[in-house]
């Protein structure tokens, strides 16, 4: 339970950032797969942007923790889905 929540710590200030791009999905394209395959390239885009910038220091804290940057990022990936799947699911119950 600490690591999960020391992930959702990770993630909470892409959370605003996700939401909005949850609602570009929508209007876009509401169709899962192609919205699951844009979290992901989204969550490789992030990983690349962290390990090139001075941002990677932020990592040394999760893997201290026993957290490898893997495992952090799939967690994340996976926590954004669900939220994705979610949203939509909400979404298209009014559409």
């Amino acid at each position: 339970m600490q690591r999960f929540g020391a992930i959702w710590l990770f993630y909470k200030p892409y959370f605003i950032w996700s939401f909005a791009i949850n609602i570009v999905i929508t209007f876009a394209n509401p169709q899962l797969v192609p919205a699951i395959l844009t979290k992901l390239f989204l969550t490789i885009l992030l990983w690349y942007l962290i390990n090139e910038t001075h941002a990677k220091r932020k990592l040394i804290f999760y893997n201290n923790l026993g957290i490898s940057t893997l495992k952090l990022f799939c967690a994340i990936f996976i926590i954004d889905v669900l939220i994705m799947l979610a949203y939509l699911y909400f979404i298209k119950a009014f559409i």
